[in-house]
């Protein structure tokens, strides 16, 4: 009989939404979509071209109509009803949300959603262009909901309080290399057993300090179901 009350924490990476057709965030070239990462992914690149970040961002919006959850995406929606899952998640996309998941947090911001340039605490829905001129109530540009280079994290105090109280954590897609997100399994209870799924792991300093750590060559779409499979039969 499954403990209802067993808590999963995954924390889910470019990887898992690569499954589903989106770009990851770097290429081996060092660009994103033809861009340089920092022109299009910095606080200082929003200064320095506006419009060139909003277009940016406004594409991906778009490409988000053209892409669907995977299997890794619907299992987890479905094993909601086993498990307690929190799903802590460095992407911007819709894609756990749209398979049916709850509880999930975006460490680095939604693309449905816009923000005040001044007033930060205004966060809306948004599913078009964000065009300049597009203004909060207080008359202040929107921007993308993104938490870009040298920003503050906002939900990274909530990511640690679920990770701290795991009983199950699993790292899918992601090589764990950007911080806050990075140190997050370091957090986990000791005896909390650790998953890494990931079709070529590369293991950083929190995941290898680990003793109860199991490595799976796999992908999303094919580890997620499986783990969770034998999750649900222990």
């Amino acid at each position: 009989m499954v403990d209802k009350l067993k808590k999963i924490v995954l924390l889910s990476g470019a990887g898992m939404s690569a499954e589903s057709g989106i770009n990851t965030f770097r290429d081996a070239d060092g660009l994103w979509e033809g861009h340089d990462v920092m022109s299009v992914a910095s606080i200082e690149g929003w200064y320095q071209n506006q419009s060139l970040v909003l277009d940016f961002y406004n594409q991906r919006r778009k490409q988000l109509t053209e892409v669907q959850p995977n299997a890794g995406h619907y299992a987890l929606a479905k094993a909601q009803t086993l498990f307690d899952i929190a799903i802590i998640t460095q992407n911007v996309d819709d894609l756990h949300e749209r398979a049916g998941s709850e509880n999930v947090i975006h460490l680095h911001g939604e693309l449905k959603k816009a923000q005040s340039t001044l007033y930060p605490e205004f966060v809306c829905p948004w599913d078009g262009d964000i065009q300049l001129g597009d203004v909060c109530p207080q008359g202040a540009q929107l921007r993308p909901y993104i938490v870009w280079f040298g920003e503050d994290v906002p939900q990274i105090n909530h990511a640690v309080s679920q990770v701290t109280c795991a009983d199950t954590i699993i790292v899918v897609g992601t090589s764990m290399q950007v911080y806050p997100a990075a140190n997050l399994v370091s957090y986990a209870p000791e005896q909390a057993d650790v998953y890494y799924i990931d079709p070529k792991p590369q293991l950083n300093e929190a995941l290898r300090q680990r003793d109860k750590l199991t490595v799976l060559e796999q992908t999303a779409a094919i580890g997620i179901p499986a783990l969770l499979t034998k999750l649900a039969e222990a």
